[in-house]
């Protein structure tokens, strides 16, 4: 049985850098940098003392001001981005099948303030009764899809993925199979993060993750320079309408780009670090470009994971020399998170609609900070400046925690 081709008809971006998804596009070409100071709470007892916040939200925009005092960051980060993305797509919801059309949205963390906060209120006394019946449901990250969905109407396919820092690339991955198979004709997919909390903070730098670069932190997250010295916490979300093309044809839909394969793998291997020479990451993007029957020489552009930790940027450009062989050298990459910071649960989305701009408009975004390459990372990053070039075939790499790998390859839509 022939596979149904799938199309992005919608995107909704909210970014450290921007909120919207074509300011969020304009951002990174101008190479905005979205890290500062923490504002959310007091780091003097902190090792890492800044993040890349998301500014200018309004969640009112999106909400009334009762259901936001019932929802998690996350969950409006969600909503809001996906609201943005089904404006960007023009469809009449009343006008179609609402059984055939669902929601895949996916949180690597969770409602992570809801958890803090409750908890706090219910060890100052440890009485049970202050804690808040709407506490679950804000906290556990299934309720971002669940909130799209009735918002929506949706009635199809609707739960989330959890998978670290790969869990929005999942998530668009799931809902590729679905509207591939036939059991869907539009998805709203993609991932939310609200993780600058105390919390996360502290138990990432526990466990020696992000970066402590607080003299200099404005160029702290520097994908592939010699002197990364970890990621940086990013927050905010990433969704992308997903529809069968024949549905987004019947409707009149434009389309930004196809969807045309996908590459999930395991490394068995760590649980935080990356596979010896990205082995993992080879075979996802390997599958991801067969799977779209393609070649590695018909790849112009790969948004990397790049998350400006020693282990994995070294680790994600062997992984890329291995599989593209000397291609590899004629090939631009970037890392957005240089400006983003890295977003974690919702990494996938936002880098995917990064991707599919390149895509659309034959410009790849910057890696900002990259000024001492690391040696061991000699390819071409887009180093400071965007990079014109002509961008039929692209891959967004995603990988996380517990050893998740997820590339999306996306390419010129031709009907």
């Amino acid at each position: 049985m022939s596979k149904r081709r799938v199309v992005v008809t919608g995107l909704g971006a909210i970014t450290p850098i921007a909120v919207g998804t074509n300011n969020y596009w304009n951002a990174l070409l101008e190479g905005k940098n979205g890290v500062d100071l923490i504002t959310k709470f007091d780091t003097t007892r902190f090792d890492t003392k800044f993040a890349a916040e998301v500014k200018d939200f309004n969640p009112e925009n999106f909400l009334d001001k009762k259901t936001i005092k019932r929802l998690d960051p996350f969950s409006q980060f969600a909503i809001a981005s996906s609201e943005i993305a089904v404006t960007d797509s023009g469809i009449n919801l009343d006008k179609i099948n609402k059984e055939r059309a669902g929601v895949i949205f996916g949180s690597g963390i969770g409602g992570m303030e809801a958890l803090q906060n409750e908890h706090w209120k219910y060890f100052q006394d440890r009485n049970p009764k202050v804690i808040s019946p709407f506490f679950i449901p804000m906290m556990i990250a299934d309720l971002a899809a669940g909130q799209i969905s009735m918002r929506f109407g949706l009635k199809g396919p609707n739960y989330a993925t959890t998978s670290a820092c790969a869990t929005a690339s999942h998530s668009i991955s799931d809902a590729f199979m679905h509207i591939q198979r036939g059991s869907a004709d539009l998805i709203i997919c993609g991932g939310s993060e609200a993780s600058i909390a105390e919390i996360a903070i502290g138990g990432f730098n526990a466990m020696r993750a992000i970066s402590t670069w607080n003299d200099n932190y404005k160029e702290a997250s520097r994908p592939f320079d010699l002197k990364r010295n970890g990621f940086v916490m990013g927050e905010g979300a990433g969704a992308l309408v997903l529809e069968s093309l024949e549905h987004a044809l019947d409707r009149g839909a434009k389309i930004y780009a196809e969807l045309a394969g996908i590459g999930l793998t395991a490394d068995a291997y760590h649980i935080t670090a990356p596979a010896p020479n990205g082995e993992g990451a080879y075979r996802s993007m390997k599958i991801a470009i067969e799977d779209a029957g393609l070649t590695p020489n018909d790849i112009d552009y790969i948004n990397a994971h790049g998350t400006s930790t020693p282990h994995n940027d070294v680790n994600e450009t062997k992984a890329i020399k291995n599989l593209f062989g000397n291609h590899a050298y004629k090939l631009i990459i970037s890392s957005t998170k240089s400006m983003t910071g890295h977003l974690l649960g919702a990494a996938g989305g936002i880098e995917a609609i990064a991707t599919i701009y390149s895509l659309v408009n034959d410009i790849v975004p910057p890696t900002i900070n990259l000024t001492i390459p690391d040696p061991e990372c000699d390819l071409n990053y887009s180093p400071v400046k965007p990079t014109k070039r002509k961008v039929n075939a692209a891959i967004s790499n995603t990988f996380g925690f517990g050893g998740h790998n997820a590339s999306l390859l996306f390419k010129k839509f031709e009907e």
